[in-house]
């Protein structure tokens, strides 16, 4: 058994993190108010820490519009287009000037041949041309200074399509002005309804047909306020609206449909400022694409795919994904519209049992807290409701008492529990009058209640009067029509206020200046080319990562006395830059206890390696740690984020189980930690059938370390395995006993 190394996570902990340059998230202001970073921060890395936002009000609620490529001819797709600019712009109270080179007036408004001849310096250009290239140095001659683009047959088409496009946007680029699309639509110009109040959901969209289940909860009452339908994001992306509607003070939650992401960092910096903000941003993410051509050679690339390191990316800077355009509008209006939750307590009520039941295990199996309520509670409930009938939660009335003035007693006396955050009711299906007074009753006290209430109608109707008007009359009632979409919108509520009560952006401690362990680990680095195991774990050595004690050696007679030093028994291995996974080829032998069988092993070691073409820079002859909880830490390069660390269950169990959680950096030790709560595994840490609890400090550790390896060496690191990391019993540590690094 190795000696203890590991000390309390308050003293050694902290100091060994900053040794290599880290300062742990625990360490620094963990409960104070997260302060923007300033403008031209970068990382150690060179990444921007804050995120650009563009100033799109002139874009919104432009002052002048050009409409290049205005038409009135009938039949033409043009002058539908135009006729709909024209009513937009008298809602907004913009000046709308036609350009077109051959008409005089459009409309019967004075029409220029060219952008140049505009009578003003115009916020907006809407392009009605098929090629929208040669009107961007016109647009930034005359210092437009927004431009809308609806041609298509770009990136959607394919390669010649994407040459094109990239063409575009780096005119748009050297132009200064900013471009939506191209392959937009006219979604930015719909009329949103002006008679509506209460906070609004912000719409983005890179199809702007997925947004219409969103657009018309306007119907239901719910306030729209933006519709950004980004196309193929040739120049204004996602993040870049996502920054925009997270500083407006009329925005309560942000929807959005996406396809792809144009930038991994520029939507986590996005994410970040909506945290900082507590806008909630609720996405459906689509376009769900493989791993990659390259098949990675770490079992960490093996566990990391493209959409795994997006979801893991979405829920750890508080997006809240969701799979359909359904469940978008629902739960994007519910975190528009709810105030704060005062207690994480739901309770179920309900006038059949059955119905209360039902819900109730869906809610329970979903995560949702439903408490007991006290002894007290179901006495005082039992005043309205009969004995024989369950009140501990969920309650059911049994259906007489919500006809008569007891229905609204039990309403307001669940209310008054101050465990309870959130009462849902679902009705089944309408039983006037029953169901109409219980609808009302629940109208009248969400008026006079901060709490949530929501209600589930769920009649395939929808033309009932206690639907229609009472309850979508509500501004305070949250209703729903299925109980999955009620589920999924009550817990993103109260994850989403968990989150960003406690939110500290870990972008304010990412290091700016590289370690000390970043100019030892340069020395290490060969570009292009995969470490042996003995330089990877060299590379974990400089930035202060635990291994076992070791030798490397080139002969049989150094070998043995190697083992003498490092003390029986050992483990002997192949090393060389070309071994990825060497259990399989026979290079490694365990358990060796005499010289006898070290000379042995030296001398099968080497005969494989010859056979097999395999050259070695030398035999490890290793301490060998037998007790401990088996994991994998390693680091893989996303296309769209960047470096990723992933850490899970290891050892032979790794491909098979599939056990791992994935973080994008920065992030700090609450991450971590919360990385190994996710795994399904996670039990084996707190120690199972007698085995002691490991000591996760050590693995946080370890975590941390490796993050700040990915930050600095992002761009010299294709990936990184510590597979097995050993995770040794509490207060003793952790030993990476095998390591592979592979060099960009």
């Amino acid at each position: 058994m190795l000696g203890s190394t590991h000390g309390t996570l308050t003293t050694d902990f902290r100091a060994r993190v900053e040794a290599c340059g880290e300062t742990p998230r625990a360490a620094v202001h963990s409960t104070a108010a997260a302060t923007p970073t300033g403008a031209g921060d970068l990382d150690v890395s060179g990444r921007p820490l804050h995120a650009d936002v563009p100033d799109l009000d002139r874009f919104f609620r432009p002052e002048s519009v050009a409409v290049v490529g205005a038409s009135d001819a009938e039949g033409r797709p043009n002058t539908g287009i135009t006729r709909q600019l024209i009513a937009w712009a008298e809602r907004v109270g913009a000046r709308l000037h036609p350009v077109h080179p051959t008409r005089t007036t459009v409309f019967g408004r004075p029409c220029v041949p060219s952008v140049a001849d505009l009578p003003e310096q115009v916020d907006l250009a809407v392009l009605l041309v098929g090629d929208p290239l040669p009107v961007v140095e016109e647009l930034a001659e005359a210092k437009v200074r927004f431009a809308v683009a609806f041609a298509s047959g770009f990136a959607e088409t394919g390669e010649a399509g994407a040459a094109a496009q990239a063409r575009l946007a780096a005119a748009v680029k050297r132009s200064g002005l900013r471009l939506l699309g191209p392959n937009t639509n006219l979604n930015a110009f719909e009329a949103f309804r002006e008679d509506l109040d209460g906070p609004a959901i912000a719409l983005i969209t890179q199809s702007g047909h997925q947004g219409r289940p969103v657009y018309a909860l306007q119907e239901l009452g719910i306030r729209l306020s933006h519709w950004a339908p980004t196309g193929n994001e040739a120049d204004l992306e996602t993040a870049d609206f996502i920054s925009y509607f997270a500083g407006r003070p009329e925005v309560g939650a942000i929807a959005a449909y996406v396809e792809g992401l144009k930038d991994g960092r520029s939507f986590l910096l996005a994410a970040d400022r909506a945290a900082r903000n507590g806008v909630p941003v609720v996405a459906v993410k689509v376009g769900r694409t493989e791993t990659g051509a390259r098949m990675a050679a770490s079992h960490t690339g093996k566990l990391t795919g493209a959409d795994t390191v997006v979801d893991a990316a979405m829920r750890q800077f508080g997006v809240i994904r969701v799979d359909g355009l359904d469940e978008l509008q629902d739960t994007a209006a519910l975190l528009a519209r709810a105030r704060t939750p005062q207690a994480d307590g739901v309770v179920v009520y309900s006038i059949s049992g059955g119905t209360g039941a039902h819900f109730s295990d869906l809610a329970t199996e979903a995560g949702l807290h439903l408490p007991t309520l006290s002894q007290a509670k179901q006495d005082e409930l039992h005043q309205w409701i009969p004995d024989y009938l369950g009140v501990s939660n969920p309650v059911d009335n049994g259906g007489h008492p919500v006809g008569d003035w007891r229905g609204r007693k039990i309403i307001d006396a669940i209310l008054a529990d101050p465990a309870v955050g959130v009462l849902i009711c679902p009705i089944t299906g309408p039983f006037p009058p029953m169901s109409d007074k219980l609808a009302q009753d629940l109208v009248d006290a969400a008026e006079r209640t901060d709490k949530l209430i929501c209600v589930i109608w769920g009649s395939p109707v929808g033309t009932e009067d206690a639907y229609r008007s009472t309850l979508l009359g509500s501004s305070r009632v949250a209703t729903f029509r299925t109980f999955g979409n009620c589920i999924t919108a009550v817990r993103a509520y109260l994850g989403h206020h968990r989150f960003t009560a406690g939110y500290r952006s870990p972008f304010d401690d990412a290091p700016r200046t590289p370690s000390p362990s970043y100019r030892k680990a340069q020395a290490l680095m060969r570009p292009g080319q995969q470490l042996s195991e003995h330089a990877a774990k060299q590379l974990l050595r400089a930035y202060g990562i635990r291994v076992p004690r070791e030798q490397l050696v080139t002969s049989a007679a150094a070998a043995v006395r190697a083992a003498g030093l490092v003390g029986y028994p050992v483990v002997m291995k192949a090393s060389g830059p070309q071994l990825g996974h060497k259990t399989e080829l026979g290079l490694v032998k365990i358990g060796l206890t005499s010289a006898s069988q070290i000379r042995d092993a030296y001398r099968e070691l080497t005969d494989i390696a010859r056979y097999e073409n395999i050259p070695l820079d030398g035999i490890l002859v290793c301490q060998m740690v037998e007790r401990g909880v088996e994991m994998v830490v390693g680091v893989t390069h996303d296309d769209l984020f960047g470096p990723t660390v992933t850490v899970g269950l290891g050892g032979v169990l790794v491909e098979v189980l599939r056990d791992a959680a994935v973080r994008v950096p920065p992030f700090g030790e609450d991450q971590a930690r919360a990385m190994l709560t996710e795994l399904r595994g996670h039990a084996l840490l707190e120690g199972v059938r007698g085995a002691p609890p490991a000591d996760v400090d050590a693995l946080v550790e370890v975590v941390l370390r490796i993050q700040r390896m990915a930050l600095e060496l992002g761009d010299e690191l294709a990936e990184l395995d510590i597979n097995p990391l050993m995770v040794l019993p509490r207060g003793q540590g952790a030993v990476a006993l095998d390591a592979l690094a592979i060099c960009r």
